[in-house]
């Protein structure tokens, strides 16, 4: 088992966004979390992250990593890919790739050049500063970004988020390629069908709970998945 999450529990006030949920990951699998606005996906890969405090445990690659900072928790692998892409426009592309790194002492020449290799149109564009890139190459970048940390899990939080439908295709056929280079990958999605399609199991929350859960092939089929999503359960 890569990732346990035990009873995780994240509260905003009187606002409880999380609720005792439960979540395992085996290494290699590709997993989705989905829900309605607000069912508290978001706060999940936060308070997995460690940058939301949280009441529970997480368990990371066979260690308790729930009183670990989130720096530390990236350097044991742990590496999150935000909602917004969040990467540094006035930096150079190169220089946001190196951003990725910062908790390492190595060279990590190779591995960028590695992620070029992967991205071209970011190598094309490497000396431009980010804030140029079409919000495709950005996602790249983001998700380049994090390679850099050297993943075991990359979660991923929205990443089709505002791009057209031949990027979201291209986006999950990335994701689908990182799955088989052997990267675990927890990904948060509001596009039910293409995630579904991606993944190996998910899990659909509704207002801080788990709804629902099983193989991604098993969702796509159950008539629950649309009532949760409306609100009609």
């Amino acid at each position: 088992m890569l990732l346990e999450v035990e009873g995780l529990d994240v509260r905003y006030g009187r606002n409880h966004a999380v609720k005792t949920i439960n979540l395992i990951m085996e290494d290699r699998e590709i997993v989705t979390v989905l829900g309605s606005n607000g069912a508290g996906k978001s706060s999940l890969l936060k308070a997995i992250q460690g940058t939301e405090r949280s009441a529970g445990r997480v368990i990371f690659d066979g260690a308790d990593i729930s009183g670990w900072s989130a720096p530390k928790r990236v350097q044991s692998g742990l590496v999150m890919v935000p909602e917004g892409r969040q990467i540094f426009v006035s930096l150079t592309v190169h220089e946001n790739l190196q951003m990725g790194a910062y908790c390492r002492s190595d060279n990590v020449a190779i591995e960028i050049d590695a992620v070029y290799e992967r991205f071209p149109n970011l190598k094309e564009r490497r000396h431009f500063p980010a804030s140029v890139l079409s919000g495709g190459e950005q996602q790249m970048l983001a998700i380049g970004r994090a390679l850099l940390a050297r993943p075991k899990l990359m979660m991923l939080d929205e990443p089709s988020l505002g791009l057209s439908p031949i990027l979201v295709k291209m986006l999950f056929e990335m994701i689908e390629n990182l799955n088989q280079d052997g990267l675990t990958i927890l990904l948060v999605e509001q596009n039910t069908h293409m995630a579904l399609q991606t993944a190996h199991r998910g899990y659909v929350l509704e207002l801080g709970n788990v709804a629902l859960s099983g193989p991604a092939a098993t969702l796509q089929e159950s008539p629950r998945l649309e009532e949760v999503y409306l609100g009609l359960s």
